[in-house]
């Protein structure tokens, strides 16, 4: 099932972003995560990937704040975006077009944060045992994830939709969780539908 699904190639993305049919771009950063940057909770800088970063509205943010970004995308017309804008607004960031399950031997143990919005719902959920792997092996020993979830019950997808429960389950054999909680400041568009969570590497 999952070979024959088109959402799993480069080119449903890259056809998406090219009609600008991309509806889960919000054109900013999300709410959550310019509210953590800038709370005396705020994680300390350090090497972050973003995880299908599209073009780049979370990246900038923490690139922004002092933290050496990698961002990764599967859309090569996504990552171009990214890439122009970093260099409009003069922040050093990288963009590369990658396949996240491929990311593992190229990138294994490099990052202290990674960081999911909006790719744990588009991969199909069966993909999604493979992703905490891939998120686990970037990471350096206690890295930590910091999600955005989509916790939706909508059918169908993308976005698929998933439990807090659900989330634990998947990532609870490779992570601590430290914290899932309802998001308060989503964006309206998304408002009672996200959580928030911090993962720390086993």
């Amino acid at each position: 099932m999952e070979q024959n699904n088109e959402t799993t190639r480069s080119p449903f993305w890259d056809n998406r972003y090219q009609n600008q049919d991309t509806p889960w771009d919000l054109k900013q950063p999300a709410p959550a995560f310019v509210d953590l940057l800038d709370s005396s909770i705020s994680p300390k800088s350090g090497k972050i990937a973003i995880l299908g970063c599209g073009t780049g509205n979370d990246a900038l943010l923490f690139a922004k704040m002092g933290f050496e970004v990698t961002g990764f995308d599967f859309a090569p017309s996504a990552i171009a975006i990214a890439k122009q804008r970093a260099q409009e607004i003069n922040l050093k960031a990288e963009f590369l077009q990658r396949d996240i399950f491929a990311l593992s031997e190229e990138f294994a143990g490099v990052f202290d944060y990674v960081v999911e919005h909006t790719c744990f719902c588009a991969i199909l959920p069966e993909q999604r045992d493979r992703y905490v792997e891939v998120a686990r092996s970037l990471l350096k020993p206690k890295g930590i994830l910091l999600g955005i979830f989509f916790t939706h019950s909508r059918p169908g997808g993308p976005p698929f939709g998933s439990t807090p429960e659900e989330i634990c389950s998947y990532f609870e054999s490779a992570f601590e969780i430290l914290s899932l909680d309802p998001l308060e400041n989503s964006h309206p568009k998304r408002q009672g539908e996200e959580h928030f969570g911090q993962f720390r590497r086993l």
